[in-house]
């Protein structure tokens, strides 16, 4: 039997790790399988009373500790929108490193949640109920803008564009698109407009109700309650005291997150 691991890139913050947690939990449920929460990097720098007693796993050393006890199957399911430097450098080079030591494992890594070109409809039905929520008894002069981190990998930009793309043919929504913060110079203009510039382009030009569609899987520093985005929202506030926002759940918030994380797997058992 394999190990399962439910892995994301990490946090810093205790809510990220805590609502991996969670997810894991839900899809080990979900799928009759032990699914391991584990992070890439950055998570093992929480304290453990912030997580309940118990310290993050971060990759390196959770794979270690399962290949001293004699485990050698792995199955990573990612919980990565595209196919980032995290899929293609991160995991490999530490799975490399760790068979000089231990040659004889083996690493499946599942397909990523949007993988390209053919995408997943089932994550663009999560964003559309996701905004169709947050519209309910608010009108229907609201205007949407899709927001992501932003990445210095032009193909994860392109899964943000295929999703508003298919919001707007499928699901008949007009959506704008930003990134909460990218690089700076030209070589990073595939990023697109940077959330604080569109809000306050939309705000000048006499628009006050906005709804801002999340492309986050868990809160942290960035999304969640007091997070990079709201903080960016409201400063533009600041300037344009008639606009109002909705932030939109988080991915892992809406249950078809489960069907799509358990189809990933299965998949990856077949490799």
């Amino acid at each position: 039997m394999p190990v399962y691991l439910l892995v994301d890139n990490g946090s810093k913050q205790p809510d990220a790790t805590l609502y991996l947690r969670c997810l894991a939990a839900q899809l080990s449920e979900h799928t009759g399988k032990k699914i391991h929460p584990v992070s890439l990097q950055h998570s093992n720098a929480i304290s453990a009373a912030e997580l309940a007693g118990t310290p993050a796993d971060v990759f390196h050393a959770f794979l270690r500790a399962q290949l001293d006890q004699g485990e050698r199957e792995f199955v990573v399911v990612p919980l990565f929108f595209g196919v980032s430097r995290a899929i293609t450098s991160f995991i490999p080079d530490e799975v490399s490193e760790l068979q000089a030591e231990f040659p004889d494992f083996t690493v499946k890594v599942a397909p990523v949640i949007w993988p390209l070109p053919e995408g997943e409809p089932r994550l663009a039905q999560i964003v559309s109920d996701h905004i169709r929520q947050a519209t309910e008894g608010s009108g229907s002069d609201n205007h949407v803008v899709l927001v992501d981190h932003g990445s210095p990998t032009p193909a994860i930009t392109e899964v943000r564009r295929h999703i508003a793309r298919m919001l707007e043919e499928q699901h008949a929504m007009s959506v704008g698109q930003a990134v909460m913060e990218r690089r700076e110079g030209k070589e990073y203009d595939f990023n697109g407009e940077l959330l604080a510039s569109w809000l306050a382009e939309q705000a000048g030009q006499g628009v006050d109700s906005i709804i801002v569609a999340m492309l986050f899987f868990l809160p942290g520093r960035h999304a969640g309650p007091r997070g990079d985005v709201q903080k960016i929202c409201d400063n533009v506030v600041k300037d344009y005291p008639r606009l109002n926002y909705v932030i939109t759940p988080l991915i892992s918030s809406h249950p078809l997150l489960l069907d799509i994380l358990r189809d990933r797997l299965e998949v990856a058992e077949q490799l």
